[in-house]
């Protein structure tokens, strides 16, 4: 019997003027939630929109440029792709292309769609009628966890047929290194040695984490906080903060914005992860420190209480200092291993991992859209 064979679809048009290559460089979900769900045996062929039409093999999976115009013409002109390449379940990538899924869906009645979750915010209310007219189209719909779906089905945007699947968004291809090699490489150090990696936004809350660090440097005399970051609002925030607290002085290290590929060997370097994210869809740097062994101390939120499983690392409420100090000493004296850590990972949220529970997702909707059928 020939693997199920799913096309993963992006509406969302690649950079105009990039090669497929600059493509997959810029996007590497582009590449890697395709071959994760490969991993499992599944034939996967991916589709992009683009400026010009042009096909791709990588690692055993077709990549389809499909040059489309109109919304009408692009629907029209995926719906015809799929046929010819006889996909048996359509992965749509985004809940914001709820119109063209549905459009193609006209197309081709009999073919599942799994829409998946990327941080897609809700529509608005006098929308909704319309967006949830279009989301009958779904035969399933995945989020990093399952609470991240309580909006959309509070507000009956999906048919009650709809399957909905808890399947990290993507994985990791970091991996564990010598910590001791690593901070010869990066030059960071501490007991414990703190690693941040996110945006200094309202949204990543750097200042509780700060408040956080302070307070628990009273107890940690040797903790270092580093702190890499890309797009800095609050960057003139961070530094008062620092100024405010005596013990913060030489003790937070402002690493500004870090190429990708720098990141992992920060992240073997370290002891610990933080994050104050009020909320995430995922959360890839939590991802990449779990891939190093990294023991994560990150905020008590849906995606990161499924990306930890709950008792990796510590979990701490939203916007509370004193808690994050609390959980900064407990892991700094009681951590799991970075091979435990690991373990985890593989077990949960490696490529293999997340291959497999995308495999039980595709094969599910395939399924219920046959015994529907008869």
């Amino acid at each position: 019997m020939p693997p199920l064979h799913v096309a993963q679809i992006n509406f969302l048009p690649a950079p105009e003027g990039c090669t497929p290559t600059e493509v997959f460089e810029q996007w590497p979900s582009l590449v890697d939630i395709p071959e994760a769900a490969a991993s499992a045996g599944t034939r996967v062929s991916v589709i992009q929109a683009a400026a010009r039409t042009e096909r791709v093999t990588r690692n055993g999976i077709d990549y389809y440029f499909l040059r489309t115009d109109a919304l009408a013409n692009r629907a029209n002109a995926f719906a015809r792709l799929l046929s010819d390449i006889k996909a048996d379940v359509m992965h749509v990538h985004s809940l914001a292309f709820a119109e063209d899924a549905f459009i193609v869906s006209q197309c081709l009645p009999r073919l599942p769609v799994v829409f998946q979750d990327h941080a897609d915010r809700m529509p608005r209310w006098w929308r909704r009628s319309r967006w949830r007219h279009w989301y009958t189209a779904a035969s399933g719909v995945a989020f990093t966890a399952p609470e991240l779906a309580q909006p959309f089905t509070d507000a009956g945007l999906f048919d009650s047929q709809a399957r909905l699947f808890a399947i990290p968004e993507s994985s990791s291809r970091f991996t564990m290194g010598s910590r001791a090699c690593a901070r010869a490489e990066t030059g960071l150090y501490g007991d414990p040695c703190v690693l941040w990696v996110g945006h200094l936004n309202p949204g990543k809350d750097p200042l509780t984490v700060l408040d956080g660090v302070a307070e628990a440097a009273l107890r940690l005399p040797g903790l270092q906080l580093w702190c890499a970051f890309g797009n800095a609002p609050l960057l003139h925030d961070v530094q008062r903060r620092i100024e405010r607290y005596p013990q913060l002085a030489g003790r937070v290290h402002l690493l500004g914005k870090v190429e990708h590929a720098r990141i992992e060997p920060l992240m073997r370097a370290a002891d610990l992860f933080v994050s104050g994210s009020l909320s995430e869809s995922c959360g890839y740097a939590v991802l990449e420190a779990l891939a190093c062994g990294v023991t994560p101390v990150v905020t008590d939120i849906p995606s990161f209480r499924a990306l930890t499983g709950g008792y990796i690392g510590h979990l701490w409420p939203t916007g509370n200092a004193a808690r994050l100090a609390e959980a900064l000493v407990c892991s700094a004296t009681n951590r799991p291993s970075p091979e435990r850590v690991r373990a985890h990972f593989d077990a949960a949220l490696s490529f293999a991992a997340v291959g497999r529970k995308w495999a039980e997702a595709y094969t599910q909707v395939l399924h219920d859209r046959r015994w529907r059928a008869r």
